[in-house]
């Protein structure tokens, strides 16, 4: 039954050719979001883990994106998301971790909504889906930034504190 609903909303199992016209996602926000990849979450209190978490107030969309990064190269070697929406934010989200894997830090900063939006074929109505994929990227980032600021501080205080008990 829920398959059935969630498919006449997806604009699949229509038999007519008129009917096809109807469909309102196109076929790769169908893909993502009747096979997600990367949904899932790390645990966000390790160092090597970057969690963006942004919503929509106007749609009620909200979106946790995670990075893991390889703190040696600066790479990211690892993404998982998970999205309380509609299918193109569940489709957007699952297309930004499949861009941000692999790729350094500065690189992802420069993924912009209006290139998910192009390859998921986002109308207009839905390009808010894609503006939040790209502000979960960037959140995610600026969180992992702050866990290795903090990281070295405390690291580089912890020898001044030895020195002084001296």
């Amino acid at each position: 039954m829920l398959r059935h609903a969630t498919n006449r909303i997806l604009g699949q199992g229509l038999r007519s050719p008129a009917a096809a016209g109807l469909r309102m996602y196109h076929e790769r926000v169908v893909d993502h979001y009747n096979n997600p990849r990367n949904v899932g979450a790390f645990d966000k209190n390790d160092p090597d883990v970057g969690t963006g978490l942004v919503g929509a107030p106007a749609c009620g969309d909200v979106m946790k994106l995670q990075i893991k990064v390889d703190e040696k190269s600066g790479k990211i070697v690892d993404a998982r998301f998970k999205t309380f929406g509609c299918g193109s934010a569940i489709a957007s989200s699952s297309v930004a971790t499949e861009w941000v894997k692999g790729k350094q830090m500065e690189e992802v900063l420069s993924i912009k909504n209006t290139e998910i939006a192009k390859h998921l074929s986002l109308p207009p109505v839905k390009l808010h889906c894609s503006m939040l994929a790209e502000d979960a990227i960037k959140a995610a980032v600026r969180d992992y930034e702050a866990k290795r600021s903090k990281l070295n501080a405390s690291q580089d205080a912890a020898p001044m504190e030895k020195a002084a008990d001296a």
